[in-house]
């Protein structure tokens, strides 16, 4: 059978060598965007639990392992893993003190159903002594770094409110993997006042310097400045098809070695104003699966970075 693209799971069976599966977990924190270091109001588009809407908490070291195991048992039903991932998912994970970040990786760490450690975090919230302690949960575990770029154009970066450069985001990049940690870049597709061929140079660009992307489209959720221009008329969503569309040619000029952790979100339903299409997700990867097969999509096929 033609692999299509490096998946996600396919890469994780490769790395662990059995299927793992991602815990959701929330250390309760927030972002510089949003209490003033950085700006007010956070990106336009997030949500009120910042894209970790089932995460558990833990607040602190003592709180991992009960957190872990409430985490295991939501995923229990559908999730039929040896191993798992602690995912430190919601908000800004490393925008704490370092020695509090320290006692709840490596409290997960220690773990032996934990395989590795994924952290979701801005560029700019990686100052040295969190890259040290990030240092050393690598010693202990695979460490992956997700970082939430979205678009490589500065203009619509001011737009959403990202409150951050490119320059800050490579500069990241290379930090992290000085230390051996695996980079996740976050691209979105349909971001206002943006092209088709603005997220493909968006997902170029990331595919050059990223171990893995995660790319989506853009929700309108409840309770963000995202919908009062949808209300307004002043941001308008993709349809199902021109999402694909441009998804088909991010894929291609996504250097094969890259894995693509995601090809489509999952928005909380209760949240979600629109577009509708994206509450179905099952749905929209059987629609991508028969593009890209229509298609002859093949990742890296246009890439220069082979």
């Amino acid at each position: 059978m033609l692999t299509r693209y490096r998946s996600a799971d396919a890469a994780l069976r490769e790395m662990f060598g059995c299927k793992v599966y991602k815990l959701a977990l929330s250390c309760a924190v927030t972002c510089p965007n949003r209490d003033g270091s950085a700006g007010t109001g956070g990106c336009i588009f997030c949500g009120e639990s910042g894209s970790g809407e089932f995460a558990e908490i833990c607040r602190s070291e003592s709180d991992v392992n009960e957190a872990i195991e409430r985490a295991k048992a939501r995923v229990s039903g559908k999730a039929h893993a040896e191993k798992y991932i602690a995912y430190f998912q919601s908000y800004t994970s490393t925008y704490m003190p370092a020695e509090k970040l320290r006692d709840v990786l490596l409290a997960a760490a220690d773990r032996e159903d934990i395989a590795a450690l994924s952290v979701a975090t801005r560029p700019d919230c990686l100052p040295a002594d969190i890259t040290e302690v990030l240092r050393e949960a690598i010693s202990r575990k695979p460490l992956f770094v997700e970082l939430g770029l979205q678009t490589i154009r500065e203009d619509t970066a001011k737009l959403i409110n990202r409150g951050y450069t490119l320059a800050v985001y490579d500069d990241a990049v290379i930090r992290l993997k000085s230390i051996g940690a695996n980079v996740i870049t976050h691209i979105i597709v349909g971001l206002p006042e943006e092209s088709k061929e603005d997220a493909v140079r968006s997902a170029a660009y990331a595919g050059r310097v990223s171990d893995g992307i995660k790319l989506q489209s853009l929700f309108v959720l409840r309770g963000t400045r995202l919908a009062d221009m949808y209300e307004s008329g002043e941001y308008v969503p993709l349809t199902e098809n021109e999402y694909i569309d441009a998804l088909c040619d991010c894929v291609k000029v996504i250097p094969k070695r890259v894995v693509l952790h995601r090809l489509t979100g999952d928005p909380p339903k209760r949240l979600l104003i629109a577009p509708l299409w994206t509450a179905d997700k099952k749905r929209v990867r059987a629609a991508t699966a028969k593009a890209f097969e229509a298609r002859n999509i093949i990742q890296g096929s246009e890439s220069t970075d082979k």
